[in-house]
C-alpha cells in the first residue's frame, strides 16, 4: 500500500495554542509578508522601469527578489491560515507542493548568489573583461541555470521524500513542510537514499561556499590596493549588501540544521525556521537598498512618477465633472 493512501494529510507544528497568542502570531507575519512584498516588489518595479538599473547587478538583484517572492510565499501563507483559522491540517498535495517549492526557491536562490559573487569578481578584478563575460546572453543564461538546478533539485528532492512509506504518524515537528522532520516519519531504511541525496546537494551547496569566499578573497585583496579612497568606497558599496545577504542566508541556513542537538527543542526550532526561511526575504530588499544611490533614485522616481501620474487623473476627471456640469444641457 502506498504511503499516499495511508496518509491524506499531516499536522504541522503551531506556534501557541493559545488563541489570542495565534491571532498575535497572524498579525505579525501579516505584516512581515506584506514588507516582503512592498520590499521586493518594488526593487522589481525599480528595475524593470529604469534603464540605469539594466545591468548585469541589477539583473540578478531582480531574479533574487523574485525569488524572495516565491521563498516566503510558499511557507508564511499557509502558516498564517492555520494560526487564523486554529488549525493545524495540511493536506497531503499541499505539503509535497510546499516541499518541491521551498527547495527549489532556496537552492535557486544559493545558486543566484554564488553568480552574484561572480558578478562582483569580474567587475572589480577584471573590469575591462566585464562588457564581453557579463555580456546580456551571458547573463540570462547564468539566470536560467540557477532557476533550472534548484528546479531539478526540488523535483528529486520532493519525489525520493514522498516515495518513501510513512509509518511513524503525521504529525511534522514544524511550521512547513520540511524534508528532514518528514523523514523522520518513514518506516524504513529507504531514507537513506534522500539521505545520499542530501549528502550530494549539501557537497556542491559547500563548493558555492568555497567559490564566493575566494572571489571576496580576491576582491579584497584588489580593493585594498586601490590608491583612491573613493574607489575603495565604491567597491565596497556594491559588495557589502551581497556579502551581507550571503551572510544571513548561510548562518541562518546553518545554524538550523547543524545546531548540537543537545540544545534542539520544538520551541528553538520554530525560531530557527522562522529565521532562514522568512527572515531573509523580508530584509534582503532593505539591505540592498541601504548604501545603493541608485536603487534609492529609482524607487523615489518610481513613487514621484505613481504621485505624479495620479494627480494628473484627479485633475483630468475633476476636468471633465465640472465641463459636463457646466455644459448648457445640464
Amino acid at each position: 500500500m502506498s504511503n499516499k493512501s495511508t496518509i491524506t494529510e499531516f499536522l504541522l507544528l503551531p506556534f501557541t495554542d493559545t488563541r489570542e497568542l495565534q491571532l498575535l502570531h497572524f498579525a505579525l507575519f501579516l505584516g512581515i509578508y506584506l514588507a516582503a512584498l512592498l520590499g521586493n516588489g518594488l526593487i522589481l518595479s525599480a528595475v524593470a522601469c529604469h534603464h540605469r538599473l539594466h545591468t548585469p547587478m541589477y539583473f540578478f538583484l531582480l531574479n533574487l527578489a523574485l525569488l524572495d517572492l516565491g521563498c516566503i510565499s510558499t511557507t508564511l501563507p499557509k502558516a498564517m491560515a492555520n494560526a487564523l483559522w486554529d488549525t493545524r491540517a495540511i493536506s497531503y498535495q499541499g505539503c509535497a507542493a510546499q516541499v518541491l517549492f521551498f527547495v527549489f526557491f532556496i537552492g535557486a536562490e544559493y545558486s543566484l548568489l554564488t553568480i552574484m559573487a561572480y558578478d562582483r569578481y569580474v567587475a572589480i578584478c577584471k573590469p575591462l573583461h566585464y562588457g564581453s563575460l557579463l555580456g546580456s546572453r551571458a547573463c540570462a543564461q547564468m539566470a536560467a541555470a540557477a532557476w533550472g538546478s534548484g528546479f531539478l533539485n526540488a523535483v528529486l528532492h520532493t519525489a525520493n521524500t514522498f516515495s518513501l512509506p510513512l509509518c511513524q504518524g503525521n504529525a511534522v515537528d514544524q511550521f512547513f513542510c520540511e524534508i528532514t522532520h518528514i523523514l523522520k516519519l518513514s518506516c524504513s531504511d529507504a531514507y537513506l537514499r534522500e539521505v545520499r541525496t542530501l549528502a550530494f546537494s549539501v557537497f556542491l551547496a559547500f563548493c558555492c561556499f568555497v567559490f564566493i569566499v575566494f572571489s571576496y578573497v580576491q576582491i579584497f585583496s584588489v580593493v585594498l590596493r586601490m590608491p583612491s579612497e573613493q574607489g575603495r568606497h565604491k567597491a565596497f558599496s556594491t559588495c557589502l549588501p551581497h556579502l551581507a545577504v550571503v551572510s544571513l542566508f548561510l548562518s541562518t541556513g546553518i545554524f538550523a540544521y547543524l545546531k548540537p542537538p543537545s540544545i534542539s527543542s520544538p520551541s528553538l526550532d520554530l525560531m530557527v525556521a522562522v529565521l532562514y526561511s522568512v527572515l531573509p526575504p523580508a530584509v534582503n530588499p532593505l539591505i540592498y537598498s541601504m548604501r545603493n544611490q541608485e536603487l534609492k533614485h529609482a524607487v523615489r522616481k518610481l513613487f514621484y512618477t505613481s504621485s505624479f501620474s495620479t494627480n494628473n487623473m484627479h485633475k483630468i476627471l475633476i476636468g471633465f465633472l465640472q465641463t459636463n456640469t457646466l455644459s448648457p444641457n445640464s
